[in-house]
């Protein structure tokens, strides 16, 4: 059976996307902090479904273990999906610096210190999928989340350059685009009803990309076209809206 990756997977969403793919018949590594606390879920997966899932602790911020926490796997998966991701406080961050921190060393920093050690070896292989989900908020800077925006920037810019690079060794990257999505990280949140997902609905728009071999991929159609739309708005008049 082939393997997938699952890093960051205690969100809903991840979670989502680890039983639409043991549905498939693939087997799961689930990498979270904490990790017991998804034992109930991991023997689920593998009693509902009837495929192997393993359990391994991993911490986005502790980039000196990355490197161990690869060395622990049985095997290179065939998938790697970066879910992991904070949103952090907004007004906060412009205060505190160590907020700011938190935002961009999770949502940047720390994927780029995981994913660089697994595309070496996808590299090597020459064979491997890395799904790296970012947010329509990286595709143009606004008032009200430029922090948590400009880290999903970086991200987004990242796994553009990877997917150039990776392309010459046979490994695909995928760049998912959500909007806003029902999750725990969003509970305190009141979300536009038609412009906002479930982990189920993120979690089938994913398992299509990989199977379609897309590329990038926003998460409800009309979200590439709202954001094609703010990014076209010219810059003189864009810094007077509050957006």
């Amino acid at each position: 059976m082939a393997t997938i990756l699952i890093l960051g997977a205690a969100s809903d969403v991840a979670m989502s996307v680890a039983r639409k793919f043991a549905n498939e018949k693939y087997d799961i590594y689930l990498a979270a902090k904490n990790c017991e606390r998804l034992i109930p879920f991991k023997s689920d997966l593998a009693i509902r479904y009837g495929i192997s899932c393993e359990l391994y602790e991993f911490n986005a911020l502790e980039f000196e273990n990355h490197k161990d926490f690869i060395s622990l796997l049985p095997e290179i998966p065939l998938i790697t999906i970066c879910a992991f991701g904070y949103l952090g406080d907004e007004e906060k961050a412009r205060l505190d610096f160590s907020e700011a921190q938190k935002i961009i060393q999770t949502n940047y920093v720390g994927a780029v210190s995981i994913l660089n050690l697994i595309a070496n070896q996808y590299r090597l292989e020459k064979n491997g999928c890395i799904i790296g989900i970012s947010s329509v908020a990286g595709d143009r800077g606004r008032s009200s989340n430029y922090i948590y925006g400009s880290s999903k920037a970086g991200f987004t810019s990242y796994l553009s350059g990877l997917r150039n690079e990776l392309f010459h060794h046979h490994v695909k990257v995928i760049t998912v685009l959500p909007g806003f999505i029902y999750s725990k990280m969003t509970a305190h949140l009141q979300l536009p009803k038609i412009l906002t997902s479930t982990p189920e609905e993120v979690s089938n728009y994913i398992f299509r990309a990989y199977k379609k071999n897309k590329n990038i991929i926003y998460v409800k159609w009309y979200w590439k076209w709202i954001m094609f739309l703010i990014k076209c708005i010219p810059e003189f008049l864009f810094k007077k809206l509050k957006l």
